[in-house]
């Protein structure tokens, strides 16, 4: 079992997109109050009094998108300035990117990735559920503004679902032949749109591999990170490719991270709701971090044991009742 040093914070559960594996079909979602939200300083407290004690030193802002958030440059900023901070990234969709990479890169963040589905306006549109102007020029906008600021790796994430963007795999493959970025394609997960999973199923990354292997080849790779991707190379590219194979590849065993929910619900596993801690209802009152460093550490010491592995273990009912935009995945 790894050290458990990760933890991903998510600012926010709103999202200005709303895409297909994230949120489910039609749904309305019950958005928490700005009031529940953990604040700044509540989100700094927790780091400096429970979680950096307890060796976490590794944090990825994620929503929703927390770019929504209005102090999100102060929030960086804050963490970054912690000594124990030995690395700070983010997970946007970069619609709001453009105007904020230099801000975030000067407050400290050096690490971002960024969701990019598609290449091609129409699909991508369709993706992230926009019926109106396109958003797809500003998203790209956005990327291309990391990419100038200095982002490095800067990671873009993609979501496979078959018969909606597997015929594009080359294409965002290619991205990676003249620029330092790091495409990672991921297996489709059932936990934000269990139906589009049941009638879409999901492609493993071996036969995505493959498809790259038989048009260019594929060799080993390395890229800076926390997270869980087998990293290769083009030959010949500036750029990796990375692979998140969370279906036909458990990596449980392998898994380094917690989950902080935008109101302070701590996850021990994305896909098991059964063990979690409220640690913002106790911060808002008289808290003893003592004790609640004593709650965390328990979860530290049983997450072998309810790491997904079998989704029908995940849950008592056998559905999620938070989606992967309310989670933070």
């Amino acid at each position: 079992m790894p050290v458990i040093d990760y933890l991903r914070i998510s600012l926010i559960d709103r999202c200005n997109f709303r895409c297909q594996y994230c949120m489910p079909s039609g749904a309305e979602l019950d958005y928490l109050l700005e009031e529940n939200f953990l604040t700044k300083d509540e989100i700094i407290t927790l780091l400096k009094e429970v979680f950096i004690p307890l060796g976490f030193n590794k944090f990825r802002l994620t929503g929703g998108e927390p770019l929504l958030r209005p102090d999100i440059v102060e929030i960086v900023e804050a963490i970054a300035a912690l000594p124990e901070t030995e690395d700070l990234a983010l997970s946007t969709n970069a619609f709001l990117l453009e105007k904020l990479a230099q801000p975030l890169y000067d407050a400290g963040l050096k690490r971002i990735n960024i969701s990019l589905d598609s290449l091609n306006p129409e699909q991508f549109d369709s993706i992230i559920g926009n019926n109106g102007r396109s958003r797809w020029q500003q998203t790209w906008n956005g990327i291309l503004a990391a990419h100038e600021v200095g982002f490095d790796p800067l990671k873009l994430n993609v979501v496979v679902i078959p018969g909606v963007n597997d015929t594009e795999i080359l294409d965002l493959a290619a991205l990676t032949f003249e620029k330092n970025w790091h495409v990672r394609f991921i297996e489709f997960m059932p936990i934000g749109n269990w139906e589009l999973e049941r009638d879409r199923a999901w492609i493993p990354s071996e036969e995505i591999r493959q498809d790259i292997r038989q048009r260019w080849g594929l060799d080993s790779g390395t890229v800076t990170g926390n997270g869980p991707a087998d990293v290769f190379q083009i030959p010949g590219a500036k750029g990796t490719l990375g692979f998140i194979s969370q279906m036909s590849e458990c990596f449980c065993d392998n898994c380094n991270r917690m989950r902080l929910s935008a109101d302070g619900w701590l996850r021990p596993c994305l896909l098991n709701e059964q063990e979690q801690l409220d640690l913002k209802s106790q911060l808002r009152k008289s808290p003893n971090f003592a004790q609640l460093r004593d709650q965390v550490n328990y979860l530290l010491d049983i997450k072998p044991e309810i790491n997904f592995k079998e989704r029908d273990k995940g849950t008592t009912t056998g559905t999620y009742t938070r989606t992967m935009s309310q989670i933070g995945g």
